[in-house]
This record gives structure tokens, sequence and C-alpha cells, in this order.
């Protein structure tokens, strides 16, 4: 049977499967990646690792380590915990990279984790950025983390698969930002929310690796689990001037270093050679969900925003409204490479950041900083006025300096502008392309470094949908309630992120109490939450619910406040494995909650509905007074982790620990 590129990858990682068997989109299977990685979060699986019962890893080879997100705390507490870390990967012979070195999406791609035709999964929701590579990034949570360090192995279910064709050229000053923006805006009613992205078409071509991986990487802000380039000439030569360049450098210090014989494990020329023998592609008749077709050459420079991805306008139209900014951002894994920063030094070279402007920039590697030294860009932007950060997230998740403050205005070259990620709840943030952040930067409003005359844009949609299968009836295992009742509260808000649920300020803090994340919970999205809910409440919320991070505290907040499950329109998958895997559920009622608007309508944060709900399991039904809404089967696999009370105590169970 024909398969996709991500059926592919999927199936040649997938274990355990009947001889014969062919996967394809649903199916549950149990994956053993090439790689995982997490970075500053490693301090969260350790004890979740260290409560399964495992005393060592499965495979050493397959854990990276990587600290990045919280590097500007110097703050003995993080230190201590950096040391931690540190001392447990060292421990049980991973590969470790200390703070400084770089954003831990590029390491992974820089040292040759991330190999086009592999899966590689990350604790991080951008891991996304791999498929700049060819690489199946998907991610995972702390949860399964901890599970593949234990056991090499956790599930996934193959998502349903996009095809996006890049038609034409782009024109001079347009980047891959703008062409993820552009496909965010034009498409951003959930075409490809919880689906895979294969992008294809001659316009791939003529796209730089840079720019590949800045579009995969915001794929995740589009809604999907993955966004995968192709494998071309293109990724293979840039392979070979990756392989060449490390050469050079010499071996990174970590115990896989072993494994090359002097030579780097990964970036050699023997690999190389073997992919470039036997590149994976997808088969000619494979099955997409939908095709998206995008024309390169009709997009222009976009502006994403405020505090969101999803409202887009071209800079031009903008620059004309005068729109003062506060700060301006060139930072995160994003838009933090040796390309971006020369692109944006040629806009500021010779010029200076407006008086009221202050503008952070931190490379997405220290390599990244030592070429962009090299070549003159960072010390162009130096003495324009920029502020240099060390190699790291900071700002983009709302850590370090430089955070916005009530009532700013900023622009990023980042990947989010959710409200509240980047600092203040009432600031509004704006994103953009390198260039456009610095101009902005320099005119102290939002602003381009050229103009490009708009175009309507060529983009169409063809949607593929399959007949329905029938659903087969599920049983409910001993144990699992049939049942489960509870008042309705209601939080209408469609797209509520992970940074509303959870704000990212308490996110790494690993001693945080259950008690202290559920007086948190929904502090951005409002902040009368707590005190409106009552213990065995059912949350109701809108579609595509916990999108953004792969915060687990997102679901477990709701847990440990005594929400007993949430309904939902639709969820983020990430939401939904981080759920489940905490033992917490969660079940997609889209006609309920459409019904729940219609009566309650969206303008209250949150509502006390005043109405009891039953949802049953084994008839696959919820009971709303005198309405019935149909729901999918809680499958047995999901019934086990929940009662099992979770994926660590399921993955205890499996080893027998």
């Amino acid at each position: 049977m024909a398969q996709t590129l991500i059926e592919k990858i999927a199936q040649k990682f997938a274990v355990g499967l009947e001889e014969g068997q062919i996967v394809h989109s649903g199916d549950y299977i149990m994956i053993q990646p090439a790689h995982v990685m997490t970075h500053d979060n490693t301090g969260a699986v350790i004890p979740k690792f260290k409560k399964i019962g495992a005393k060592k890893f499965f495979n050493p080879r397959q854990v990276v380590h990587t600290l990045d997100h919280n590097i500007q705390d110097t703050s003995e507490k993080n230190l201590e915990k950096y040391r931690k870390i540190e001392a447990f990967s060292r421990e049980m012979g991973a590969d470790f990279y200390p703070a400084g070195r770089g954003i831990g999406h590029q390491i992974m791609v820089e040292e040759g984790y991330a190999w086009p035709g592999t899966l590689v999964v990350a604790s991080d929701s951008h891991s996304n950025m791999y498929g700049g590579l060819g690489c199946l990034g998907t991610p995972i949570v702390r949860t399964d983390a901890a599970a593949l360090w234990a056991s090499g192995k956790t599930w996934w279910q193959i998502p349903p698969v996009v095809k996006v064709v890049l038609k034409g050229s782009l024109r001079p000053g347009v980047t891959g930002k703008d062409v993820i923006i552009a496909l965010a805006g034009h498409f951003s009613h959930d075409e490809v929310l919880n689906h895979a992205i294969e992008f294809s078409g001659d316009g791939v071509g003529n796209l730089t690796i840079d720019q590949r991986l800045t579009i995969a990487n915001m794929t995740t802000e589009w809604g999907a689990l993955a966004g995968v380039f192709p494998i071309d000439m293109h990724t293979i030569n840039w392979l070979r001037q990756r392989a060449e360049y490390v050469k050079k450098r010499g071996l990174a210090g970590v115990p896989s270093d072993a494994d090359g014989n002097g030579e780097h494990p990964r970036l050699n020329e023997k690999r190389i050679q073997e992919l470039e023998q036997n590149i994976p592609t997808a088969d000619a008749d494979a099955y997409y969900a939908r095709e998206i077709v995008l024309d390169l050459s009709t997009v222009v420079p976009y502006v994403a925003g405020p505090d969101t991805v999803k409202t887009i306008a071209p800079v031009d139209e903008l620059a004309s409204k005068n729109i003062k900014i506060h700060k301006a951002y060139l930072v995160s894994c994003v838009n933090s490479r040796l390309e971006d920063i020369a692109q944006a030094a040629a806009v500021v070279k010779g010029k200076k950041v407006a008086e009221h402007v202050k503008f952070y920039i931190a490379a997405a590697s220290d390599e990244v900083q030592k070429e962009a030294e090299k070549l003159g860009y960072w010390q162009a932007l130096l003495e324009a006025g920029a502020i240099a950060l060390p190699p790291g997230c900071g700002p983009c998740i709302g850590l370090g300096t430089g955070l916005l403050e009530d009532g700013e205005v900023g622009i990023s070259a980042t990947n989010r502008n959710f409200k509240g990620r980047m600092g203040s709840r009432n600031a509004q943030a704006y994103l953009a392309s390198p260039a456009v952040v610095a101009a902005s930067a320099i005119s102290g409003k939002i602003d381009t470094p050229f103009h490009i005359p708009t175009q309507k844009p060529a983009a169409q949609i063809t949607i593929n949908d399959r007949a329905q299968q029938k659903q087969t009836a599920v049983k409910v295992l001993p144990g699992f309630p049939e049942v489960v009742e509870g008042e309705l509260l209601f939080c209408p808000q469609d797209n509520l992120n992970t940074d509303g649920i959870y704000p990212g300020k308490y996110t790494y803090i690993d001693d945080f109490t259950p008690e202290q994340q559920a007086k948190v919970v929904m502090e951005n999205y409002d902040p009368q939450f707590v005190k409106i809910m009552k213990e065995g409440d059912i949350l109701a919320g809108g579609f595509n619910f916990g999108t953004g991070s792969s915060r687990e505290q997102a679901a477990t907040a709701f847990k440990y406040a005594g929400i007993q499950m949430v309904l939902a329109g639709s969820f983020s998958e990430t939401y939904k494995r981080n759920a489940i895997n905490n033992g917490f559920m969660v079940v997609e009622a889209p006609e309920l909650i459409a019904d729940l608007k219609e009566r309650f309508g969206t303008d209250r944060l949150t509502v006390r509905t005043g109405l009891k709900a039953a949802i049953n399991f084994k008839e696959g039904k919820i009971n709303l007074e005198d309405k019935t809404y149909s729901i999918k089967p809680f499958g047995t696999a999901a019934q086990e982790i929940i009662l099992a009370g979770g994926l660590e105590e399921w993955v205890k169970k499996q080893l027998n620990l």
C-alpha cells in the first residue's frame, strides 16, 4: 500500500508490528525514535525517570540533554539545578551540552542528531524544526521522555498528512519567515490542526536550508505536529558542508564521540553517501488528507499579530499606521541563524537603534555567533545599539532580560506572540522576519527596509475526505468508570494556549507543588478562574484547546485543582498526550461545544453553566439535559494508561519494576 514520507519514516521506527503490517495515518504504534532531546526540563524528567524505578538508560546514545531555556538565570538555585542535570547526564552516559552552547534544536541540527529520514523526538513543541532537513521531528512530553529513557519506546498515533505544494521562487527581500506567516494567516481555520505536513513542489528547491528550518519550525504555530521537507541535493550538500565544518572544529566532547573512531559519529562522509544512495520519498499515489498550494512569488514581507500568528498584514500596510514599538527581538530557534543575522545586520549597518527602543539579539548557538562575529555581522548589530544576550531562548519564553512590560509593544523574530508569553499580558507582540524587526528597531515603529508590491496570494486548498469508517464499540476495562458526571464549567475561547492555562514563568520551577499549580491555573487566561471553579467540575473548552508549548503542567494543574476532565471541540495533540500520560481524561465533543457557544456566547471568559453532564464511555455518549451527543470511543490503550495513573506507572508494569 502506498505511503507518505511521514508514514514511511514512522514504519521504519515502529516496533512490535505484526508481520507484513503497513502503517498509515490514524494507526497507534509503539515507536523507538533515533533520538530524544530534553533541555532545561531534563530537571523535571529526572524525578519521573527515578519514580519509574529504572536504574539506567535503555540506550544512552538515544538521549541528548541540552541546557538552553533559563541560561540567563545565574542564581545559585538555577546553577545548582544545572549542575545536577549535568551530573545525572554524565552518570547515565548521555550526550550533554551545557548552557551557552546554544538552543537545543539548533544543536540537534548542528551535531547531526536530526538526520534526514529518521524519527527524532524532543520534549519541546518546536522539534518540528528538524523537518527542514527531512527528519520527522515531533514533540513528546516529559512523561514520554522518562518512558523513553527507561524503555527506549513510547506510543504515537500517526497523524493525517497534508501536502503543501510550494511553487516558484521568493522575491528578493522575502524570507522563509514570511512564507510560514503567510500559510498560517491564509489558512487560519485549523486546516492543518493536528496533522503532519509534507512540503513538495518546484519551489522547495529554491529555498535555503535555513529557510526550510524556519518554515518547519513554525508549522507548530500553524497547528501541525510535524512539518517535513523532502530530502534533496540541497540537503545532501548542506550535510557535507556541515561535516567539513565539524572536521575542522573537532569533536564536541560528548560520549557518542567514541563511536566515530576519531570521526564525527553522525556527520561523516560514509553516512552521507548511504543517505544519498537511499533517499526515502513519498509514493506517487500516497493519500493526503488535504493539499495546499502556495505560489512563493506572491508572498510579501508580513507581520503577524498582535498576540496571534493567525492575524497577518503586509508590513507596508502596517508601516503606514505608525505603530510605535518599545522593544525588538532577534532571538530564538526559528530565526537566529547566520542567514537571519546577516539580513538584520545589512539593514542596521551604519544606522542607530531608535532612542526609545531596546533591540535584543541572541544567536541560535555559540557557533552561529562566532561565524557572525567572523563575518562582521554581529559587530554591525552591536554598533547600531543592539543588546547582546547569550545563545539561548530567553525572552522568547518570558525568561531573563528584556521582557515586555505593561503597555509596551514589541516586534520579534521569534515564533510565538501569545499574550503574556514574552512578559506582561498587558503588552502587545508582533512577529516578523529578521530584516523587518531590524528596520523597526531603527525606525522606532513597525517598518520595512524594502517595499515589495503586494499581489493577490495564489493559494488554494483541496480537501480529500475519505468516507468515515464505521466506529466499532470499545469495551470499558474493569475499574475504568463507565460514566463520569459533573457540572460544566465553560471557557469558550478557541486556541486557548498553554501559556494562558499555565504561565511560562512557573514552567521551570521544578519544586512547584501540586497545590501551587492549582492556584495559578488559567492565570493568564482568566485571573478569576480559580475563584469561579469548583472541585468536581468538568471543564468545557473551545476548539484547539491547549495549543502552544509542550508543558505538561497545563494538564496537571487542572487535575490538581479538582477538575475531573476536559471536554473540548478539539485538542492540541500535544496537550491530549500530556493529559493522558498524566492520567487526566480529555474528550473531544465538537457538537456540544458548538451548542454551548450558541447558548452562552463567547464574551465571558469563564461561565458556570449550571448544566449537569454525564459522559458515558460505554455507550460513547454525553447526556446533557434532554440532548445526547456522540463521542469517539476512548480506546482501551488510553484506558490502560488512565487506570495505571499515567504513563510512568504503565511503564513500571511493562518493566516489572
